[in-house]
């Protein structure tokens, strides 16, 4: 009996992990890939603050994930304190992390390309996400970003928490006035 409980367990396990695969899900666990709970994706209500394309697995307009601020703010929030290049003492920004977000959406590639409003571009690299807890920003210091001010979102790293990250490399990944992602 023990014997074919074992036996049980392992072919559940084996279809759960085939299954995942199958469907372009993270396996569970992988550290290597982040689970995050899949997130409502519905039809944006308000204005659009945000545009992800590429090669992701979920979608609510054609072949694009739209969102509003809405949308954004209702994910689990967190919140860095650190130094930015731009600004002067320590800011504290909240918002959601990048690599549960674009886990959420069924992403699948080796980096990120970031837009701003200006039309400035830069390539984030996926190693970036999984080793930083980069976020995208819609508050900083208690009050929303705005076009004036960086927003309506912006892309940080936890600048002071890693020395590495001192190097100006990874200032110019700080997409401020984001307003979309590509996923390649």
């Amino acid at each position: 009996m023990l014997r074919r409980q074992r036996v049980l367990w392992l072919v559940i396990m084996c279809i759960t992990i085939v299954s995942c695969s199958a469907e372009g899900e993270s396996i569970p666990g992988d550290k290597n890939e982040p689970t995050a709970e899949a997130f409502e994706l519905s039809v944006p209500q308000g204005d659009v603050v945000l545009e992800v394309g590429g090669a992701i697995g979920r979608f609510n307009v054609a072949n694009r994930a739209l969102f509003d601020l809405d949308m954004l703010r209702s994910l689990p929030t967190v919140s860095v304190e650190t130094h930015t290049s731009v600004t002067d003492g320590v800011k504290r920004f909240e918002g959601f992390l990048l690599r549960d977000f674009l886990n959420g959406l069924g992403a699948k590639g080796d980096k990120v390309v970031a837009s701003a409003l200006n039309d400035y571009e830069m390539e984030i690299p996926m190693e970036d996400l999984r080793k930083f807890d980069v976020i995208v920003a819609y508050n900083m210091d208690g009050e929303l970003l705005s076009p004036s001010n960086k927003g309506p979102l912006w892309i940080v790293y936890p600048r002071d928490d890693y020395p590495e990250l001192q190097d100006i490399r990874y200032d110019y990944r700080w997409v401020w006035q984001l307003h979309s992602l590509k996923v390649e």
